[in-house]
């Protein structure tokens, strides 16, 4: 079966680190946002993947021909005008009505798909959320999709779709994106999928939902270090580094060169970093990078990156207290 795996962003609210390399390429639990992807994908079946990209999308295509041996397309999104243009781009590649599966790039997921790739109906895969304005909603009843909106101003539910469709019958959602492509039938902005999920349940297409109980964002610095503490306690690696001190769960590539440093907990050490007289925990330190005599906390550093401070020499009284940065 095909996805369909929309990676054309730019990933502006995860700058400094976005500036040089993708979104999806960046290192969460020991592994690439979409590295997580791609693994789930293969073990549920999925054997050809049309990736859409757009910003640095030659460094996300050598990363996937590199790591994974399946088919892939990919389709260049110059103009970025909403996911479902992005989705409408593939149609050509998708033949017979075939179905596919659609996952955002940056959508980490810890759900068995097998039962979904295998449904006679086309469903999308829903969570409850706090805030539904920030998000595509879908109103059921008995099980079935009765209303899509768009990031509704007004309170309409709060099942949110996070971002995996099963498309059973591709052909109606590719002639309802054409039609609101064709007609500039726009939602803040953009041509939006959830738009032209509803168009099909108007022309009677049904669709159902599936739940996502584990589904992690990585769209902000705050929500990458959290699933990269979520995703750690699944993932965490047994790591052993003489003379240093490690508090699990952590993740530490076998390349990775520690020494006289406290590691942990939630922490990824990326591969052939350098790690000397630091203490580093709730933090992502990034391939090729050096950290050296730095306290880290809820921190990100990027690849081949050189961090280092200086070692504090301090004479301090009785009943002192001093705060060093």
């Amino acid at each position: 079966m095909k996805a369909i795996i929309p990676v054309a962003g730019v990933g502006t609210r995860l700058r400094p680190h976005t500036f040089s390399q993708p979104k999806v390429l960046l290192n969460v639990a020991g592994k690439p946002i979409l590295g997580h992807i791609m693994d789930k994908l293969i073990a549920s079946g999925i054997d050809e993947a049309i990736v859409i990209v757009g910003y640095l999308g030659d460094m996300i295509e050598s990363y996937l021909r590199e790591q994974y041996d399946i088919r892939f397309t990919f389709v260049n999104q110059q103009k970025r005008l909403g996911l479902a243009h992005a989705i409408w781009m593939c149609h050509e590649h998708v033949h017979d009505n075939e179905p596919v599966f659609i996952i955002l790039g940056d959508t980490i997921f810890d759900v068995e798909l097998s039962g979904v790739l295998n449904s006679p109906t086309s469903t999308l895969g829903v969570r409850k959320v706090d805030d539904p304005s920030r998000f595509g909603i879908a109103v059921t009843s008995n099980g079935n999709i009765v209303k899509l909106v768009e990031k509704p101003n007004e309170p309409v539910g709060n099942l949110a779709i996070v971002g995996l469709y099963y498309i059973r019958n591709s052909e109606p959602l590719f002639s309802c994106i054409d039609t609101l492509i064709k007609d500039n039938i726009k939602t803040k902005g953009e041509y939006q999928l959830t738009d032209a999920l509803q168009m099909m349940l108007e022309k009677g297409e049904p669709l159902k939902t599936f739940p996502v109980n584990n589904w992690y964002d990585c769209g902000k610095p705050e929500t990458l270090l959290s699933t990269n503490e979520t995703l750690l306690k699944n993932h965490s690696s047994e790591s052993s580094c003489p003379g240093c001190i490690i508090n699990e769960p952590v993740f530490v590539a076998k390349s990775a060169k520690i020494n006289n440093a406290i590691i942990g907990p939630n922490t990824t050490i990326g591969e052939n970093a350098v790690i000397e007289d630091a203490i580093i925990k709730n933090s992502i330190i990034g391939n090729d990078s050096k950290v050296q005599h730095v306290s880290l906390n809820k921190s990100i550093i990027g690849n081949n990156a050189d961090l280092s401070g200086d070692p504090h020499e301090a004479n301090i009284g009785d009943f002192s207290e001093i705060k060093l940065r």
